[in-house]
């Protein structure tokens, strides 16, 4: 049977009715926009590249084993491809509130778990797609693998012809059952066998033991940045309703800022969203001094070999936003110097050993755990921020060019605001998701993530001003 693994099968197991598990982003292309009988022939045509497409969850009885992915014998294209229109004028915000809406309700576990909304009649001659998956099915670079499918780098691309496609049965429960007890007892022994290679390699002084060595030398660092003081008002209560916002910045304006300040074109990028929850804190009154937001940074794991696989193949890492800090220039600086020290540490591939490591747990008690962390209030994470890279060719969809990428990432564990970020072409989006009555002034978070860039351009234009060597 097609199991899910211990991550896919968490994303699942942590959702509920305020807190839908899936990701998603807006893709907003040039008009006229299509016939939606075209774009139904599309996706019939598409989904042999992407079975999972035609699968829906279906769990064993008293969770004893995994989730498994099945065929949908009453699978319609017509049940997960859909149309609307924006009322005129149809205006950004307006697409941005029924993106909202749309991506604030769960996926029908019914039924495979995504869909796609096309959106007619916005501004300028545009049209746009908002699209959903569940995140059991694809963490962020898988899903930016998976416009390689759906969309054409031609823009004369033909539609294929639509493969034959015909459901394989539904096991029973019985078989569920037998199942799922086999791999309960097969995972564990599996991870034991594999124990005494791993001794020998520890013993050998082997990358495992520089990998055990590189995390216990961070332990100091990771302790200074947990106790570092986080402002109360980020966590909290997570409701049913969205309020999704964006923002914009350019690639060539990031390289420019990197040639004076170093580091990643990461960096910069999450120096802007620093300087965006500053705005919100000092509007706030909570900004002072040492305070920080950390946030998680999903790291992807995923090997070559791996590329194209609809699953989650991520790790991830702790990283303290400098929010107290009035330099643009020195916020690079320190989260340059954390993410150097994490990358030498190799957390993130620490902690996706230790969830695959998850895979041999009861699912039982991995349901209950799930659920457990998800209502769990806590205060150790005030945001996630995710930086999946996109193509940097143009791409189309029936002969129409997509202009923007905004993506959507979902809220959890008493977070009510987290940062997805894109780069298509030669431009970075943001996707600002938020709890709309937790967070009902989230616009001075996007407003405040364009402006650190206007800040670091201004200020690296004036740092080399005053000492030209090394500046463009």
């Amino acid at each position: 049977m097609d199991r899910m693994n211990a991550m896919d099968a968490g994303f699942l197991f942590i959702e509920d009715e305020n807190a839908p598990m899936h990701v998603g982003a807006v893709l907003v292309f040039e008009g006229p926009a299509p016939a939606y009988g075209d774009v139904l022939r599309l996706f019939t045509a598409k989904l042999g590249d992407v079975p999972r497409h035609r699968q829906r969850v279906v769990s064993p009885p008293l969770h004893l084993g995994r989730p498994v992915w099945v065929d949908d014998e009453h699978f319609r294209v017509l049940h997960h491809v859909r149309r609307t229109a924006l009322p005129s004028p149809g205006t950004d915000d307006r697409l941005r509130d029924l993106a909202g809406r749309i991506f604030a309700r769960q996926l029908d576990r019914a039924r495979p778990l995504w869909e796609v909304w096309l959106v007619e009649g916005l501004a300028g001659g545009r049209w746009a797609l908002v699209a959903k998956l569940h995140h059991c099915m694809v963490d962020g670079v898988a899903g930016a693998d998976l416009l390689g499918v759906v969309l054409d780098r031609r823009p004369d691309a033909e539609v294929p012809a639509p493969a034959a496609w015909t459901p394989r049965p539904a096991p029973s429960s019985l078989d569920l059952v037998v199942d799922g007890v086999r791999d309960a007892v097969l995972a564990p022994a599996r991870h034991a066998a594999a124990l005494p290679a791993l001794a020998r390699r520890l013993r050998a002084g082997s990358e495992v033991a520089d990998l055990g060595r590189a995390v216990l030398r961070s332990l100091p660092g990771t302790a200074r940045r947990l106790a570092v003081g986080t402002p109360r008002s980020l966590n909290g209560q997570v409701g049913p309703r969205r309020r999704w916002l964006w923002a914009r910045a350019g690639l060539p304006e990031v390289k420019a800022i990197r040639e004076v300040t170093g580091g990643t074109a990461n960096d910069i990028v999450l120096a802007a969203v620093t300087r965006g929850f500053r705005d919100l804190l000092g509007e706030r009154g909570e900004l002072v001094p040492g305070t920080v937001v950390r946030t998680m940074v999903p790291v992807s794991v995923r090997s070559r070999a791996e590329r194209g696989r609809l699953t989650n193949r991520v790790g991830a890492v702790l990283v303290n936003l400098p929010v107290a800090e009035p330099d643009p220039v020195r916020r690079v600086a320190d989260l340059r110097a954390q993410l150097d020290e994490l990358k030498a540490s190799g957390q993130a591939a620490g902690a996706d050993v230790l969830t695959g490591l998850g895979d041999a747990a009861a699912p039982a008690l991995l349901a209950l755990a799930g659920r457990a962390v998800a209502r769990f209030p806590q205060r150790l994470l005030q945001t996630a921020t995710t930086n999946v890279p996109g193509p940097r060719a143009p791409l189309y969809l029936l002969g129409r060019e997509l202009t923007d990428i905004y993506p959507w990432v979902p809220l959890g564990a008493s977070i009510r605001t987290n940062v997805g970020i894109f780069s298509y072409r030669d431009r970075i989006t943001f996707g600002i998701s938020a709890d709309l009555d937790g967070v009902p002034d989230a616009q001075v978070l996007a407003d405040g993530i364009r402006a650190g860039f206007d800040e670091l351009t201004a200020a690296t234009t004036g740092r080399c001003q005053r000492s030209p060597e090394g500046c463009p």
